[in-house]
């Protein structure tokens, strides 16, 4: 197998709760992931990545590790897991794991005994422990606040704060301890010997803090923002590839780090740091032609300077699914796609339909572009999101954290409709009931209804795999835009004889060029013409 792989793949993301529940007890497994390996491979994806599988008090989703060398029994036994790398590998699948390296559990075995030891000792080194400002102690130790919500910190009885920049569940680790490093690289190794091929890091770009902890007041220097993207992160990174490098073959990563400087993002794809990274500013691109472009044009021109591919997604576990953000308005898509910004969509009604035909000639651009690409589950069913959950079952912890004003990423985890024409639509046994309720509407979008279809979405990210696993082109390389193409018409040019265009808004159909055979469509091309929220793929023979 080729040591690069990762420079090119197509990689698909399992929430594993919403992916499949082997047990009937309502919550995806890793006998529901192993159950549906025939599909993956069939699908023609390289790689899957499993967002976190550990043992955890699940006070977010799993991002929350009381034992990072275990698995959750909810979920799973750890022979079960290695059973699963194993038979992925059979499938041509490499495995690609979640790893939460910013905060554990409040519950992990280290927090405990921070708990149960003095102020200044070894055990509370592990993490940020502070005393508290005001009289007494009795306010935080600063004023940074909770991604979710509400104060970054919780008191505990002998007085000291701890750091928490997510749940009150996710205590922040010292990263400048070095026995915090020591373990992480260890954890890495138990991992890789197992035959995992890489990991994906959980919020990337904040596990370095100033040690100072000082207030977060108005705009700061490039690497000196008090709690994200300080340079001190990198030479973390750098120990974790020589972990990586020491394997035959080397193992990757893919980091999770929202940032809007760019140029700042692209140094944790350098040569001796990570290997990927997602591409949020492409996420977070609305449907509009000119921001697209340069959103591209922004990517590959930074992460050239490094010698690292792009990776690029559509949606994910934490966003509003693409297909609910292309269905509406552009100022109800902006790029506000991230969960916190979800009660945005609100006001704007959803068009499925539009949303379906902008997704599907989404697919052909994202398996198109240079480099390597993301399908979160239920993407290729052109799965919506679920915006009418009861707020009785919300579970994402940003629900409570914002006195339940933001509903959270709820919407997008729902359990994927696998056949039948009613719940649990073969996600788990007939009678289980999944952990978050399915749509009924979903029993026309099953995968096993999707399979009969060649016009379905799931016909279509299919062949479009299929086919960018023969043309050569495709994957990691150069891209050429094409000229003379009206406004609100994106088309370039992979080799010399391919060709990807998607008509985002021009006024008339594009008429396809002359010599071009099609090689796929998103959508009908009436009078060889490109309509608008329209992709094709084509080919240019013999030039």
């Amino acid at each position: 197998m080729p040591t690069d792989w990762w420079r090119g793949a197509v990689i698909y993301q399992i929430y594993i709760r919403g992916f499949g529940d082997g047990d009937g007890d309502g919550i995806g497994d890793v006998a529901g992931i192993r159950a549906r390996l025939p599909y993956l491979a069939r699908l023609g994806v390289d790689a899957i990545w499993i967002t976190p599988w550990y043992p955890s008090p699940m006070a977010d989703g799993g991002y929350d590790v009381a034992d990072y060398r275990d698995i959750d029994p909810v979920l799973g036994t750890l022979a079960e897991a290695d059973t699963l790398i194993a038979e992925a590998h059979q499938h041509g699948l490499r495995v690609i794991l979640d790893i939460v390296p910013n905060h554990t559990s409040s519950a992990h075995p280290w927090f405990q005994a921070a708990l149960g030891a003095a102020p200044g000792s070894a055990e509370r080194e592990r993490y940020l422990f502070r005393d508290g400002s005001g009289a007494g102690g009795d306010l935080p130790p600063n004023n940074w606040r909770s991604v979710f919500g509400g104060p970054a910190w919780t008191r505990v009885p002998d007085g000291q704060w701890y750091l928490h920049m997510f749940a009150p569940g996710q205590p922040d680790l010292n990263w400048a301890e070095p026995a915090v490093r020591a373990e992480f690289e260890d954890i890495l190794r138990f991992w890789f010997d197992r035959g995992v091929d890489g990991f994906r890091i959980d919020v990337a770009n904040r596990m370095a803090k100033d040690p100072a902890l000082p207030d977060l007041a108005g705009p700061v220097a490039p690497g000196q923002h008090p709690y994200q993207d300080r340079d001190e992160v990198h030479d973390i990174y750098r120990g974790w590839r020589r972990v990586a490098d020491s394997y035959d073959p080397p193992r990757v990563f893919v980091a999770e780090a929202w940032m809007q400087d760019q140029d700042r993002f692209a140094l944790y794809v350098r040569g001796d740091e990570l290997h990927t990274a997602f591409n949020f500013d492409f996420l977070t691109t609305p449907w509009d032609c000119a921001a697209t472009r340069d959103s591209i044009d922004g990517t590959l021109a930074r992460l050239r300077r490094v010698d690292a591919p792009a990776t690029w997604v559509l949606s994910n576990h934490d966003v509003v699914r693409h297909l609910s953000r292309f269905g509406r308005p552009p100022h109800a898509q902006g790029r506000g796609a991230h969960f916190v910004q979800l009660n945005a969509l609100a006001d704007s009604p959803l068009d499925i339909e539009l949303g379906t035909r902008r997704a599907r000639a989404a697919a052909l651009l994202l398996l198109a572009l240079p480099g390597s690409g993301y399908v979160y589950q239920g993407d290729e069913l052109g799965l919506w999101e679920v915006e009418d959950l009861p707020d009785d079952v919300l579970q994402d912890p940003t629900w409570e954290q914002s006195g339940r004003t933001n509903r959270g990423r709820d919407g997008c985890r729902v359990p994927l409709p696998w056949s039948g024409d009613g719940p649990p639509f073969g996600f788990g046994p007939p009678g289980s009931s999944p952990w978050l309720p399915q749509p009924s509407a979903w029993k026309a979008l099953t995968a096993a209804r999707q399979e009969e279809d060649p016009g379905s979405m799931l016909s279509l990210y299919r062949t479009a795999i299929a086919l960018r696993g023969t043309l050569d082109v495709l994957g990691d390389g150069p891209l050429a835009w094409l000229p003379d193409v009206p406004d609100g018409v994106l088309a370039f040019l992979r080799g010399r004889d391919f060709v990807c265009a998607v008509n985002y808004s021009a006024a008339e159909p594009w008429p396809l060029p002359a010599g071009a055979s099609v090689l796929l469509a998103s959508g009908p091309l009436p009078d060889g013409r490109l309509p608008a929220d329209t992709g094709v793929w084509l080919e240019f023979r013999g030039r």
